[in-house]
């Protein structure tokens, strides 16, 4: 007990010890930063006579800063004053100068009317009509002017204003029936000035409105006396509707200013929907004796009569609709370039208004002419598609083989006819009617083109290897091979080509687009893009896979049918050779010489009548069918050492003989066959664990490997069956 008190002591006293270094070594801190804190206290007292001066100068800056703000305030205040009184003045002097302007008009509007100087007298009925009667009459109270003065000048002034009014439209009257232009457009500015704006505007609309009916009246008559004679011109509506519309442009492009400079701003929408009725009559006109010459509802009715009813064999021919589509897409393009004039001058003047630039939107889309376009539109869509249709439907049924050519001339006339379509829709200005051609043009293609491909190839391949039923066939529809054969391999060339066309007529597409439309919206360019990709893609797939499918064709009658003599030589061969037979054998290499003599004569009789791409792919399947043909009889044969390197040779030569046929890889068709005979040419099995893990030899499972090496017959069968990979 007592040792424990002794060392609680001990640490009592080593921790007091060890406070008293800290309070000492604090202690020293502070004593040697007196002498610095010294110093800065003497300093302080030394600053603090000069704070006191500082202060006293600080108040006699704060006394001065608020007598001139008083002073400042003082001097705004009567600056207020002096404004609201300045106004008041000038407020005086206007109503004063109003008085001496009522008297001056008084006086000055009955000799402007005695000497017909109807704008002067205008002037001054307009300058009292913007003066304030009441106001005018108190000014008058206020200088002591008898105000019943001024009560008998505004009654003289009105009484003038009402006879100007009708002198006005009188004169303005007289003036367009003497087609005076001048005289017309003199009084159309003097109706503002009497707040007759839409008095005036609506005549002046009414009298170029009579302009252009006149014109068009004239037109109209002359294209249907030209429809009559000899010479029949064959866009003459189209001509007549472009005069129209160029007339109505030029009229708005004249006449716009004005309307803006006396009638203002806001009255251009006004002034443009009086001409565009007119304008809308007209073309209404136009159109109908358009349809009613060219026969478009007749020819809209018996095409669908003869779509909806396969008994009927009267059909328009497609040729004769070339020169009414034309017509169509020009009318309809036509005026897609003056609704585009129409926005371009009306957005100019709304200053990118929003509000009103969709209200001019709105107006186009309800006008008349615009209503007639969307009926035009709809009947080149229906004309253009059977157009498409039957023409391309002639250029199948007139197909015929073109010399030194491997395709026929059915795909460049259909390409040429698809091309001309989606050019022909480029050309109206609708993107809707573009993209409604375009997607047209892919149905034709995959429904009624493709199956044209689709049902030669399915005739099949003639060769000279023909089973029973081929011979059958050929003698009861006395089919001459020779020319089947031609056929498949003439549209299995064409298959290849429309692959080609396809791409060729996206590309060519689009840059006509891009000359058709050159300020396509990012929206319309993704909606055409769309239709276009969605007609190269699903046609290419179609097509593909009947290209797929001739290859098929060509692979069970003209490749199986010949692997069993090109290999016949193979098993009256031994691969268990003797030194001296090795040494012969691998100067002769008698049977893979003969086979690539004969793969290729078989591949030259076809390199010349076949693609390149088709041509590849047929080297491409030679490649699979003689690597599984080969596999096939190898694993039939017996091999020694000697044996399996003359086969690996063999293999090595073949494939270096196919890989200089076609550009594609033909090697890794090959890749089982390689390793077989790499196995057989093994010279101890022990080896067999230096080829593990190498590329590709994985493609052989164990059970593979085996059989082929109990093809060795200089290999154990037990080491073989004790293999292990």
């Amino acid at each position: 007990m007592s040792v424990t008190i002794e060392e609680d002591m001990q640490k009592a006293f080593e921790k007091l010890n060890l406070e008293k270094e800290l309070i000492n070594k604090q202690l020293d801190g502070f004593i040697s930063r007196q002498y610095i804190l010294e110093s800065k206290l003497k300093n302080v007292g030394n600053i603090i006579p000069k704070l006191q001066e500082l202060h006293i100068d600080a108040e006699e800056i704060a006394k001065k800063v608020h007598h001139t703000a008083a002073i400042a305030e003082n001097v705004s205040e009567k600056v207020r004053r002096l404004d609201v009184t300045r106004s008041l003045v000038s407020e005086c002097q206007q109503r004063v100068h109003d008085l001496l302007d009522l008297q001056l008009c008084s006086e000055e509007v009955q000799a402007a009317l005695k000497n017909e100087d109807y704008e002067k007298a205008a002037a001054h009925v307009h300058r009292v009509l913007s003066i304030d009667q009441s106001v005018l009459q108190k000014t008058a109270d206020n200088i002591a002017q008898d105000h019943t003065t001024v009560d008998n000048s505004f009654i003289l002034l009105k009484e003038v204003s009402e006879h100007l009014r009708v002198v006005v439209a009188k004169k303005f009257k007289e003036a367009i029936a003497d087609e005076d232009l001048a005289s017309v457009e003199r009084f159309f500015k003097i109706y503002p000035l009497l707040n007759m704006h839409e008095e005036g505007l609506k005549e002046y609309s009414l009298y170029l409105s009579s302009k252009l009916r006149q014109a068009s009246v004239k037109n109209i008559k002359m294209a249907l006396d030209a429809t009559h004679s000899e010479t029949k011109p064959n866009i003459i509506f189209a001509d007549t509707i472009t005069l129209l519309l160029e007339g109505t442009a030029r009229v708005i492009e004249t006449h716009q200013p004005l309307v803006d400079m006396y009638y203002g701003h806001e009255k251009l929408i006004p002034f443009y929907l009086y001409i565009q009725e007119e304008c809308d009559s007209q073309a209404n006109k136009i159109v109908t004796e358009f349809l009613n010459y060219r026969n478009v509802k007749g020819k809209i009715r018996q095409v669908n009569e003869y779509q909806n009813n396969s008994k009927i064999t009267d059909k328009i021919d497609p040729k004769s609709l070339d020169i009414l589509l034309g017509e169509l897409t020009m009318m309809h393009y036509k005026v897609d370039l003056y609704f585009k004039f129409v926005k371009r001058k009306l957005g100019n003047e709304s200053k990118s208004d929003t509000k009103e630039i969709n209200k001019i939107d709105t107006l186009i889309k309800g006008c008349d002419l615009n209503c007639r376009m969307q009926e035009v539109l709809d009947y080149y869509i229906q004309l253009e598609r059977y157009f498409t249709e039957e023409s391309v439907f002639k250029a199948v049924a007139m197909d015929a083989l073109v010399e030194d050519n491997n395709v026929s001339s059915m795909v460049d006339d259909v390409f040429f006819i698809l091309r001309k379509s989606i050019r022909r829709a480029s050309t109206s200005g609708s993107v809707e009617a573009l993209c409604s051609v375009i997607n047209n043009v892919r149905v034709l293609v995959e429904t009624k083109y493709c199956p044209v491909l689709k049902k030669q190839l399915e005739q099949g391949y003639s060769t000279g290897y023909l089973d029973v039923a081929q011979a059958y066939t050929s003698v009861r529809l006395q089919i001459d091979p020779e020319v089947k054969a031609k056929l498949f391999l003439t549209y299995l060339n064409n298959s290849d080509v429309t692959l080609e066309y396809l791409q060729m007529l996206k590309t060519n597409v689009n840059e006509e687009i891009a000359l058709a439309f050159p300020h396509l919206t990012e929206k319309d360019k993704e909606k055409v893009g769309i239709c276009l990709s969605e007609l190269v893609s699903t046609s290419s797939s179609v097509t593909s896979n009947i290209i797929a499918y001739g290859m098929k064709q060509l692979r069970e009658s003209a490749i199986k049918p010949r692997l069993s003599s090109w290999f016949a030589s193979f098993s009256e061969i031994s691969y268990e050779l003797t030194e001296e037979e090795f040494g012969g054998y691998e100067t002769n290499e008698p049977f893979v010489r003969k086979l690539i003599s004969k793969i290729d004569e078989f591949l030259t009789s076809f390199k010349e009548t076949l693609t390149t791409n088709n041509y590849d792919s047929l080297v491409n399947l030679v490649a699979i069918e003689i690597a599984r043909y080969f596999e096939k009889v190898v694993l039939k044969a017996k091999f020694n050492r000697l044996g399996g390197l003359a086969l690996d040779k063999e293999v090595r030569s073949l494939v270096s003989f196919l890989a200089t046929t076609t550009s594609w890889s033909v090697r890794d068709k090959f890749s089982r066959l390689t390793q077989i005979s790499t196995l057989l040419n093994l010279e101890r099995l022990t080896e067999l664990s230096e080829l593990d893990g190498q590329s590709g030899v994985d493609r052989l499972k164990l059970s593979d490997v085996k059989k082929v090496l109990s093809l060795r017959t200089d290999f154990s069968r037990d080491e073989i069956e004790n293999i292990k990979l």
